[in-house]
């Protein structure tokens, strides 16, 4: 064999040996895992309409969510009942704020059936919460005249209240919120730091790059709340509204 023709033959091996050394099944696969994202947080709030705690962490707190890259890592949930009662024997829910909370959260609820899209749906219950804005939108307009409907208001509602009663730990009060499932109890003001401890490439949210990833122990302790234990007040007003299912 001539020399020329040997250094050919080991210049083809070399090449085989490189080509799948790079191809091979550990490096795609490697490859292939750098391009997964991670899984999107679970951030869910439970609360009732008319509780001024809520209202405020939902027009100063929760708006953040839309007004940064937030929501590109969050699955958001809301869940309008709060620490409402459903009396089952003649079917009626008793809500902590009056009659007009049970209206409110049922137009809540349904808002967010029809508009499944939380960016949607947030915008319109931001609006009510927010009470500076007048719903002059046609799209608003349209889900107070179909929320409207008495048909609509057990079957949206009492979906809220076997969701939030089987909660686990059991909510005390609210605004009741969760990461991944864990309650953050009375830091709840703190929830954009949980979500991004919670998020594994937190590196390319900015809305994590600018928030302090530490939680401070102080700083949201006194965080105010509506109390469950107020129910037994709310039986003795008797705010009601009357169920049909």
């Amino acid at each position: 064999m001539s020399f020329s023709k040997l250094l050919y033959l080991l210049l083809l091996v070399n090449f085989i040996f490189i080509y799948q050394s790079h191809s091979s099944p550990d490096n795609n696969v490697t490859k292939a895992q750098s391009h997964i994202k991670p899984k999107k947080v679970h951030l869910s709030l439970y609360y009732e309409s008319l509780c001024p705690y809520c209202r405020s962490f939902i027009v100063s707190q929760l708006v953040k969510v839309f007004n940064t890259d937030l929501l590109n890592i969050i699955n958001l949930r809301l869940a309008p009942w709060g620490n409402a009662q459903y009396v089952k024997p003649n079917k009626t829910i008793i809500f902590q704020h009056g009659e007009d909370e049970c209206y409110l959260n049922t137009i809540h609820a349904c808002a967010i059936s029809i508009w499944p899209d939380p960016r949607k749906h947030f915008n319109f219950i931001y609006c009510i919460e927010n009470q500076g804005l007048p719903i002059k939108d046609n799209q608003h307009l349209t889900v107070w005249k179909q929320c409207g409907k008495p048909a609509l208001l057990d079957p949206l509602l009492l979906q809220y209240a076997t969701e939030t009663d089987h909660l686990n730990p059991k909510h005390l009060y609210v605004p009741w919120v969760t990461v991944n499932n864990q309650p953050l109890y009375d830091k709840y003001e703190d929830f954009i730091t949980y979500v991004c401890n919670a998020y594994k490439d937190k590196d390319l949210v900015r809305a994590c790059l600018s928030n302090s990833l530490k939680v401070t122990e102080e700083k949201f302790s006194r965080s105010p709340v509506c109390y469950v234990e107020r129910r037994s007040q709310i039986r003795q007003r008797l705010y009601c509204c009357s169920g049909g299912t």
